[in-house]
């Protein structure tokens, strides 16, 4: 009989429960996209921008679980072992992943207030920081992670992007007290997440091209 680790967890199923959940989540997003409408009244062009504030919503909550459902999924991509820790911050990643339909609502609702835009970014940041958590309690042990598929350029790109989410969400807190038009404004673009990861995937790449120059140099005066 096979011998089975106690403290390893198949994470197979654990990942198909949170798939499910993230796409209950995305079509729940859906259920305050309607119209408040007396019965009997003809349908405009103009009732049909009425909602503006929920659509925007609902967008930005579509990409930001499918951000998050993707960013799951390539961790899992190289991840192949979990233990019960690293469960524990699945399930409340998964939690906060349900937990966002209703910042949703409330950020249509209530759109712009400081209260709402504060609770959707606590949501979010939440988000990252479970996610970083989970990469966290697999990287720390020696063959919870693929190491032959995930090169360790690819371990730092995931590491620096980890934080700039976190910074983002914690920044978006901040704001939401002062500018939450602007803090909104973070949420859907994440303009410093961006602009940080172009300037590290451009340092990577001069690095790479300079390594490549000093590699052919060196060939070329092994060959001379």
């Amino acid at each position: 009989m096979k011998h089975i680790n106690k403290k390893e967890i198949p994470f197979e199923r654990v990942l198909f429960f949170s798939d499910a959940i993230v796409a209950i989540a995305i079509t729940l997003l859906a259920l305050d996209l309607r119209l408040n409408l007396p019965e009997g009244h003809h349908l405009t062009f103009n009732d049909l921008l009425l909602p503006w504030k929920n659509y925007i919503s609902f967008i930005l909550s579509f990409i930001n679980i499918a951000s998050f459902w993707r960013t799951h999924h390539q961790m899992y991509t190289y991840i192949h072992k979990m233990t019960d820790r690293t469960m524990s911050y699945n399930i409340a990643w998964v939690f906060f992943i349900v937990t966002l339909p209703f910042a949703t609502s409330l950020l249509g609702t209530h759109f712009g207030d400081p209260a709402a835009v504060f609770l959707y970014s606590l949501n979010i940041f939440a988000l990252s920081v479970c996610q970083n958590a989970i990469w966290d309690s697999a990287d720390i042990k020696p063959d919870f992670i693929d190491t032959e598929k995930l090169p360790d350029e690819e371990r730092q790109r995931f590491r620096i992007m980890f934080n700039l989410d976190m910074i983002n969400g914690l920044l978006c807190i901040v704001l939401s007290f002062f500018v939450p038009k602007i803090a909104f404004f973070l949420l859907f673009f994440k303009v410093p997440v961006f602009f940080f990861a172009t300037i590290y995937v451009a340092r990577q790449r001069h690095k790479d091209v300079k390594a490549k120059r000093n590699n052919d140099a060196n060939e070329n005066t092994v060959n001379q």
